[in-house]
């Protein structure tokens, strides 16, 4: 037996040297075919420059803003999705690129997708950005507006990039472009960078710079002012530390300034273990090579604006803090892992995690789970999504004295809507909704959601990808578009996705278009298609054979400790800390809407004595309106951030069959208590 393993083990051996052997030489065939059809190659012939110069005369033509429907935007990586800030029933999507295995095509259109009416809908413009991916865009905060920065454009066959530098502001009601003339110098041309908001300030940090001989990660961080137009590099106090150079990163606002996790870069490294195999046996020392660094670490960007009586021209301070590593974090660690902002966390959706075996090829394990990170407590969250509950069964006692109850509350119901049309002239339920804010209140109209495309729901996630597009608007994440690889073909998703982070009951399907026009040669395709049954019929035979030897490596690999990043004390008492604040909590199954109608008093007391201690600095007195608003956004900003914990309630409590937990101390008679409900 022994020997029969060995010598199966050395044929396995064989077979994956053979593939390697035959990627080497497909390679070398792509090479050679390159060289010999120079004339095809636009590495040297295309000039980017009057490329882009004919893209602006056809904008030109463009005379005013139009808007027309159209159909849901084609397929596109590299783009960028926002939600209208001045419009909660639309969402913005620019730009983006398609690589079909041969050509690359960019583009500059604005695309509005209207969440009420499930309509698609083109915005033109002559003042509208060149095509471009890569790019970045961000709110204006308190200036209002969108703004975008960089981007690259590059030749159908990317022999040839080009990187923009410009600034652009985009008005999102009337749909108008305006490029930003700023003053003085800005930041350098890239892509692959993040921007975000704090006050009055666009931050812009990292990215890099391509040419088609090598790539430069920065780490560089700029600010432009949006009320004297001026971009700024920030001196930075000496003897402190700031993040790696990276791109694809996360950047969320702040209220102090901005959050910054993890990003993409390579660094240098030594070459894996059978190029210095082959080096050494050549007589050859080691090579140094680039290698892919997946970053982990959190920093926040602290912004102190300068006080009010200071010069206009007085540039706010700025301090890197590095932070200490989150909690529960996605393992392993991702590349193009998108985070979108929500109500001061998170929402990270997919990524990648690539196997670099050799410099022949990749093994990659590709993701589509979602996370909430925590920016305060510097933790994360798995959301999983969960199906309806159950309707209560009918029949039985317990069915009749529910019927009792429905009867009974039914009456008390209709005696008090009497009472109240007699003396008020209106229904006593409308009178509730008095301080209800109006962001928890229904403006939507019955005919408007009669007329509602119905849309397929579905129960599990989105296809496993990267770079995925993220937004969230009215509290529903929007996922677009995303890339997948299977062997050397690139798959870009072409499909539109929305989850209710409040409920997380489904993935419903927005549109989804299936796509696979991979222009690759058809040599390569044919020994992709035959790797693949190799590879196949290798896992079939040896899978009995290697599953046990698999699974103990797999087991010892995951369960070693990684001494680097073992958590501190500190981390461990952060990561565990409750969020027993003294505050007014949420309860298991309770919403939004009725959390707030619960402990509304309760805030607005909290509120007035905020208030009151700030009576040292007065400030023009608040109306009872804007008490109620924000004791609303304190009650808002409590809800969402113990959703995760209360979430994990609700599953234990379903589990044991309790479908619903009420105080019973909120009702006439105030004794304690809870109904159950299966």
């Amino acid at each position: 037996m022994g020997k029969d393993k060995k010598a199966k083990a050395a044929d396995k051996k064989l077979k994956i040297v053979a593939r390697q052997e035959r990627k080497v030489n497909k390679k070398e065939k792509k090479h050679a075919s390159k060289a010999k059809n120079a004339d095809d190659s636009d590495a040297d012939d295309v000039d980017i420059d009057s490329v882009l110069a004919e893209y602006a005369r056809q904008q030109e033509q463009f005379l005013k803003v139009t808007e027309t429907p159209c159909k849901p935007p084609s397929a596109r990586s590299s783009a960028t999705l926002l939600a209208n800030p001045a419009n909660s029933n639309e969402l913005f999507l620019f730009g983006g690129e398609y690589y079909n295995g041969a050509l690359a095509h960019f583009y500059n259109d604005l695309v509005v997708y209207n969440i009420k009416h499930d309509e698609w809908r083109t915005i033109t413009s002559p003042n509208t950005p060149l095509p471009r991916s890569g790019h970045a865009w961000t709110r204006g905060g308190n200036a209002g507006g969108i703004y975008l920065f960089g981007g690259e454009f590059s030749s159908p066959k990317q022999g040839t990039f080009y990187h923009y530098n410009d600034f652009w502001r985009l008005d999102p009601q009337s749909r108008e472009w305006t490029r930003i003339e700023f003053k003085g110098k800005g930041p350098p041309a890239r892509s692959g960078h993040r921007m975000t908001y704090f006050k009055n300030y666009i931050i812009l940090f990292g990215g890099f710079q391509d040419t088609s001989q090598q790539t430069k990660y920065l780490q560089d961080v700029w600010i432009y002012d949006t009320s004297t137009f001026v971009w700024h590099t920030p001196i930075l106090p000496p003897a402190t530390g700031k993040p790696e150079p990276r791109s694809s990163f996360t950047f969320l606002p702040h209220e102090r300034g901005a959050v910054l996790y993890g990003g993409y870069s390579r660094v240098k490294g030594p070459a894996g273990k059978s190029s210095q195999a082959k080096g050494a046996a050549a007589g050859g020392a080691g090579r140094t090579v680039l290698k892919p660094m997946v970053h982990q670490d959190t920093w926040f960007l602290r912004i102190t604006p300068p006080p009010a009586e200071a010069p206009s021209n007085t540039l706010p301070k700025v301090v890197w803090e590095r932070r200490k590593r989150p909690a529960n974090p996605p393992n392993p660690a991702r590349a193009g892992a998108t985070m979108a902002y929500h109500k001061g966390r998170g929402i990270m959706f997919g990524g990648v995690y690539d196997i670099e075996e050799s410099e022949e090829g990749i093994d990659s394990e590709f993701f589509n789970q979602l996370f909430a990170w925590n920016v305060e407590r510097n933790r994360y969250f798995s959301l999983t999504l969960r199906r309806p509950r159950a309707a209560p069964k009918k029949g039985g006692q317990g069915a009749e004295r529910g019927r009792r109850g429905r009867g009974k509350a039914d009456e008390e119901e209709l005696l008090r809507n009497l009472a109240a049309l007699e003396t008020k002239g209106r229904l006593a339920h409308d009178e509730g909704d008095k301080d209800i804010p109006d962001a928890l209140k229904n403006t939507e109209s019955d005919e408007e959601t009669a007329n509602r495309p119905e849309k397929a729901v579905v129960f599990e996630m989105p296809h496993p990808r990267f770079n995925a597009q993220l937004t969230v608007q009215n509290d529903v994440l929007y996922i677009y578009g995303g890339t997948f690889e299977k062997g050397d073909r690139e798959y870009t998703f072409d499909d539109l996705w929305a989850i209710d982070l409040g409920k997380l009951d489904g993935v419903k399907e927005i549109f989804k278009r299936e796509l696979d026009d991979w222009a690759g040669s058809e040599d390569e395709m044919d020994e992709d298609e035959e790797e693949e049954e190799e590879e196949d019929s290798d896992v079939d035979s040896d899978f009995d054979e290697d599953k046990s030897d698999t699974a103990s490596v797999t087991t010892a690999a995951t369960s070693i400790p990684d001494a680097s990043n073992k958590p501190t004390e500190d981390e461990e008492e952060e990561s565990t800390a409750t969020v027993d604040d003294g505050l007014p909590h949420p309860r298991p199954f309770e919403t939004l809407r009725d959390f707030y109608a619960r402990t509304s008093e309760a805030w607005q007391n909290i509120e007035i004595d905020t208030m009151n201690r700030a009576s040292a600095h007065p400030a023009a007195p608040k109306s009872v309106k804007e008490i109620k608003t924000a004791a609303f956004e304190r009650a808002e900003d409590k809800w969402w951030d113990t959703r995760e914990e209360i979430r994990v309630l609700e599953d234990e409590q379903e589990q044991a069959g309790i479908g619903e937990v009420v105080s019973l101390a909120d009702k006439e008679g105030g004794k304690g208590g809870v109904r159950t409900r299966r």
